[in-house]
């Protein structure tokens, strides 16, 4: 799928790998709708990239509601959806049980909701989306879905349980997706990070940054969000690409801490 001239969704879109990913559409020409919760940050970037590019929608993935209204906006503002970039998560380290207190379940249930259950809502509701549309490829092809799973979701560490169990289950159902959206010329892959160096990774003293870039078998660095976001958009030009779970982790194998 050539990606000029098409739409695409990006959640988490207003920072990190998100932003990277919007910058990356734009620049070869597509719009973008970026749905967030960081408002400041998401309408700086559609003000920077402008008005005519990027859209920001105010979403919290998890709520139907809100993503409904956002598709809605997407399409009114831009006319169809071609693309959905799936980011947005949350990260939480508690061990199963530590020093005889049981990991909360509410922190448990947050992780998945949001992880998982909010990828696949804005998945489905995009793809709903996607099937209204005529194709647009040689092939049939509609539209594309990227999720985002994590190392974690093979090597989970320990404290990772929920974290895990989320990212796991995003790369569990990339293949059932894709078998399920194959008949109406949709697809769907999984992007599956290792370290990439996001802000969070500023705050650590310069000993532990050190120790996580020699874990990386090679090159030895943390990835940069541009290359995740230059493997969304192979992804989505490439049209023979689907079901994968593909990982981009600097061959790193996570040890258990």
């Amino acid at each position: 799928m050539d990606i000029k001239d098409k739409v695409a969704v990006v959640t988490g879109g207003a920072s990190g790998l998100g932003a990277a990913t919007v910058r990356a559409y734009v620049e070869r020409g597509a719009k973008v709708a970026i749905f967030d919760m960081n408002e400041d940050a998401g309408t700086a970037l559609a003000k920077e990239l402008g008005a005519d590019n990027v859209a920001y929608f105010d979403v919290n993935v998890c709520d139907e509601k809100t993503v409904e209204a956002a598709i809605e906006g997407t399409v009114k503002a831009f006319g169809a959806i071609h693309i959905c970039n799936n980011y947005a998560g949350i990260g939480h380290g508690e061990k199963t049980v530590s020093k005889g207190v049981p990991h909360k379940l509410e922190t448990f249930s947050k992780i998945i909701n949001v992880n998982l259950i909010g990828t696949f809502n804005v998945a489905r509701l995009a793809a709903a989306q996607m099937i209204k549309q005529d194709p647009v490829t040689a092939d049939g092809g509609r539209g594309v879905i990227i999720n985002t799973a994590s190392v974690a979701g093979y090597e989970g560490q320990i404290g990772q349980a929920a974290y895990s169990a989320s990212k796991g289950g995003v790369i569990g159902m990339t293949l059932t997706i894709a078998r399920d959206l194959a008949s109406d010329g949709i697809r769907c892959n999984t992007i599956v990070p290792g370290l990439i160096h996001t802000p969070l990774f500023d705050s650590l003293p310069e000993n532990v940054y050190k120790s996580l870039e020699a874990s990386v078998l090679g090159p030895q660095r943390l990835g940069k969000p541009e290359e995740i976001a230059h493997l969304s958009v192979y992804l989505v030009e490439n049209d023979y690409m689907n079901g994968e779970s593909v990982r981009m982790d600097g061959g790193i194998r996570m040890q258990a801490r």
